[in-house]
């Protein structure tokens, strides 16, 4: 039994794709192209359950920042190992990456999370301040730091200079911070519904052993992943070129991959009835992706001196706008319906229909 559970998926696939890295197999050819692409893919699973296993083990709400900032750093190594690639759409892979893992985490997976769990319980309940608490934190970071580039003058074009990136680098984490603090220490009766109707029963939480076997795996997949995306950043930008669709379905691809695995979750917990549990997820992924990430790449982007696009162009600010107060909408009241999840997809298949033919 104890060899079964070592030579577990989630064990194996990141000391493999380890070993397929360091022996120098990537970009040989074709074939190892997709075998390195599906290592990678295999190796963002592994990360999200490696992080779900230590999430469980700590509770809500702690749980869901966890997996949260795992996403993140996936995030953050994704773009800037496309960034360092310096390919023709390198300027704006940040601003491309941190935009579509906005629209697909609102329209997305917060769409189907509400379509599934409303057709499959007419209406499901949730906290209403948690979701109010989560958009007003969204909202000025997303102002700040994707719409509010276009109109400053100190440097020309839809960029901050660095005193404005340090600025809005250290706002954002504020807002960030005190919704953390807000989240878990004031107000966690916000985030957690005591008598949610779980089903099936959730599982007793894992072993002290088990966490840290976790951890330890977590970390080498967090590694894994960034290594081998630069490997196959040219691979990906070839595809899209091939295709004819623009550099911003670059951005869209990553955003996919890294959110796939929380997204399932997600969805997961609206099939069981767990609708607080959907909105932590997807809401606190949003949240993290933009006021965690921006940030970080802001600072490496200063140290090595790399200019990079943050403002959108005004059909992204149309759809943001358009996500934005929808969401607001469909979670104002507490309660869901299939209508709201039903107009939210629509915007998602907006937003990617509009990406790739512009």
């Amino acid at each position: 039994m104890k060899l079964k559970k070592f030579i577990h998926w989630t064990v194996l696939v990141p000391l493999l794709s380890a070993a397929f890295y360091l022996l120098g197999f990537l970009n040989n050819t074709p074939l190892t192209n997709i075998i390195g692409a599906l290592l990678l893919f295999s190796s963002v699973m592994a990360a999200v359950h490696h992080a779900e296993v230590i999430a469980h083990k700590v509770g809500e709400p702690y749980g869901t920042v966890i997996l949260a900032i795992c996403i993140t750093i996936l995030e953050v190594g994704l773009i800037i190992s496309f960034m360092l690639s310096g390919s023709e759409g390198a300027l704006t892979y940040a601003r491309d990456t941190v935009f579509a893992a906005v629209m697909i985490i609102l329209n997305g997976i917060l769409g189907i999370c509400i379509w599934v769990g409303s057709r499959k319980y007419k209406e499901q309940f949730f906290i209403a301040n948690s979701a109010t608490t989560y958009l007003v934190s969204l909202v000025a970071i997303l102002v700040l730091t994707l719409i509010l580039p276009n109109y400053t003058s100190t440097k020309h074009g839809p960029f901050y200079s660095n005193a404005q990136l340090v600025f809005v680098s250290v706002a954002c984490l504020t807002i960030y911070g005190t919704f953390l603090m807000f989240q878990n220490v004031r107000h966690r009766n916000y985030f957690v519904v005591e008598k949610e109707d779980q089903t099936p029963h959730e599982a007793d939480p894992p072993s002290v052993p088990k966490a840290l076997v976790s951890l330890f795996l977590l970390i080498i997949c967090l590694a894994v992943v960034i290594f081998m995306a630069k490997g196959l950043s040219p691979v990906i930008e070839e595809f899209v070129e091939s295709i004819g669709a623009p550099h911003e379905l670059v951005g869209v691809i990553i955003a996919f991959v890294v959110l796939l695995p929380e997204g399932l979750a997600a969805i997961r917990a609206a099939r069981n009835n767990q609708i607080q549990s959907s909105i932590n997820l997807s809401l606190g992924s949003a949240l993290a992706s933009v006021g965690l990430t921006i940030p970080t790449v802001s600072v490496v982007c200063i140290i090595y001196d790399i200019p990079f696009v943050l403002g959108l162009g005004m059909k992204s600010i149309i759809l943001l706008a358009l996500s934005v107060f929808i969401v607001m909408l469909s979670l104002s009241r507490g309660k869901t319906n299939h209508l709201y999840g039903t107009v939210l997809l629509v915007n998602l298949a907006a937003y990617i229909f509009t990406v790739i033919v512009p």
